[in-house]
């Protein structure tokens, strides 16, 4: 990722209607109030708050600290204690027995090889208690394939204006994101910054296979924020992976 700081600084600007609400209401339906989760890839910690607010014992974890530091302001002024963690998903430590991972907003189709996603896989195998449950969604080849496919978008705000391209990337089910931002600043005058993201997918059974091998099992693959079985035009799939109830975990001490 290059500018990191420049894209923290819109992120929350582009997520205005990321669905926030319906992912915390599919992860209520698997885990309860007072479930130690983390909220992995947090961003700037919009979800990891209102996991918090909504009665779980919630912390998170991003590789951007420009993104952490926003979050950590956001946190500080509803006075709520978060833990946050500055660490590469693929590298995840030091976390034993939590009941449950969040990572949604298609955080893991940042991992451009199969060997990245099998091992942030296995990490967050670790990191769980036997019977835990590992919760994500990721973009479906269909969004790659049509919706990403050559297409331009783009926002005219007042203190913000983007133009996003996005085209195919070199590996089958991959995609780069083209990003220019106008963003005013305090003179009135727009300074324009440029950012460039690689995303990449795979199919929902390979998904089901690798975390299997990771030891997970009850795999489930739904669509639709977990209501129904999924679509062949449905543009995000949603995963659930329950952590093997025997299983001993070997993660660190946080």
């Amino acid at each position: 990722m290059k500018n990191e700081e420049h894209f923290a600084s819109v992120y929350d600007y582009l997520m205005e209607d990321a669905p926030y609400g319906r992912w915390l209401e599919y992860t209520k339906a698997f885990l309860p109030a007072g479930s130690r989760i983390l909220d992995l890839a947090c961003g700037t910690c919009t979800f990891t708050i209102m996991l918090q607010e909504a009665g779980f014992n919630a912390s998170g974890s991003d590789l951007s600290q420009d993104m952490l530091t926003i979050g950590e302001e956001k946190i500080r002024e509803r006075k709520l204690e978060i833990p946050l963690y500055r660490q590469d998903m693929r590298e995840l430590a030091g976390f034993n027995n939590l009941d449950g991972i969040t990572l949604f907003c298609d955080g893991l189709n940042y991992l451009l090889t199969e060997e990245d996603v099998r091992q942030t896989l296995r990490k967050a195998y670790s990191a769980l208690k036997p019977g835990g449950i590992l919760l994500f969604d990721v973009h479906s080849l269909f969004k790659m394939n049509t919706v990403f496919n050559d297409q331009m978008y783009g926002e005219n705000g007042e203190d913000i204006s983007y133009i996003w391209f996005c085209t195919p990337g070199s590996e089958p089910g991959s995609v780069e994101h083209s990003l220019t931002f106008f963003l005013k600043n305090e003179t009135g005058l727009y300074e324009r910054k440029d950012e460039e993201q690689f995303q990449r997918t795979f199919p929902p059974g390979i998904y089901k296979t690798w975390l299997q091998e990771a030891g997970f099992s009850k795999v489930e693959i739904t669509g639709d924020f977990g209501l129904r079985a999924p679509l062949e035009t449905d543009e995000r799939i949603f995963i659930k992976a329950e952590k093997n109830s025997r299983s001993s975990s070997d993660g660190g001490e946080i």
